[in-house]
This record gives structure tokens, C-alpha cells and sequence, in this order.
């Protein structure tokens, strides 16, 4: 008869640990899923920026007109603060993003496929984005900022 005791004590010892392995194994996944999530939001939230800003320099280059427009973003994505910043080179235009309050690193870019002059930056603790775009004869100009 002891020795039925002390099997007792080891299955529900080892039950135990076979518990907390799983649930710690189960909230590393639910974590993974979240990170995801918010890496697809930021992600879909650059290509909605680049799209709107396509859009606006068709409109400026077409019709000579000097656009503006209020862009509907969230203020957080998660519990993160992010922001956007629009950039170019010689040779074509970008959005990138990242998390945080200070552009370093972008974790997303999305190429503006036009020959535009880009520049400046959204940080999301700003009210509101405001993308604007302006033709001056031969360049187009689009710029970013976080107004109120």
C-alpha cells in the first residue's frame, strides 16, 4: 500500500509540469499571432500611405493643382506607438515605417512609383497626418507632416 502513494505524488508532480509547459508554449503562440497582427497592420497602414500619395501626385501632375489631404491613420497600432516618413533618391520615392517615437530603422517600405521630390515625417502621437502635393512646373513635390 505505500507504494501507491508515492505513484500518486509523481503523476500529479509530472502532470503539473506537463500543465505549465503547455501553457507557457500555448502564450508564446497567442503572443507570436499578436506580433504578426501588428507587423500586417503597419505593414497595410505604408502601402494605404503610398497608395494615397500615388493618388495625389497624379492629381498635381495631371491638373497642375496643389493638393492636400487629412490621412485616416490610428494614433497606436497595438500598444505601440509608430510613425511614417516618405523619402526618395535619384531614382524613385518611398514610405517607410517602424515602431517608436524616432525614425532609425524602417521595418517597412513601399516604393511611390512616380519622380517626385519626398519628404517628411508622421509620428503617431500627432492628432492627424496630412499628406500634401504640389506641382512647380517640371518637379513634383510630396510632403508628410502630423498637423492638429
Amino acid at each position: 500500500m505505500p507504494s501507491i502513494i508515492p505513484d500518486y505524488v509523481y503523476t500529479l508532480f509530472a502532470s503539473m509540469i506537463v500543465g505549465t509547459l503547455l501553457i507557457y508554449a500555448f502564450s508564446i503562440s497567442a503572443l507570436n499571432m499578436e506580433n504578426e497582427a501588428e507587423k500586417q497592420q503597419l505593414r497595410n497602414l505604408t502601402k494605404y500611405v503610398a497608395t494615397k500619395s500615388c493618388e495625389l501626385v497624379s492629381l498635381a501632375t495631371t491638373c497642375n493643382l496643389s493638393t492636400s489631404l487629412r490621412l485616416s491613420i490610428p494614433l497606436i497600432i497595438g500598444n505601440q506607438e509608430y510613425w511614417i516618413q516618405l523619402g526618395n533618391d535619384s531614382f524613385f520615392a518611398w514610405v517607410e515605417s517602424g515602431y517608436g517615437m524616432t525614425p532609425y530603422s524602417a521595418e517597412q517600405q513601399v516604393s511611390i512609383p512616380a519622380k517626385v521630390s519626398a519628404s517628411g515625417t508622421y509620428i503617431s502621437s500627432s492628432p492627424t497626418a496630412i499628406l500634401e502635393c504640389y506641382a512647380n512646373g517640371t518637379a513634383t513635390y510630396l510632403k508628410l507632416s502630423g498637423g492638429s
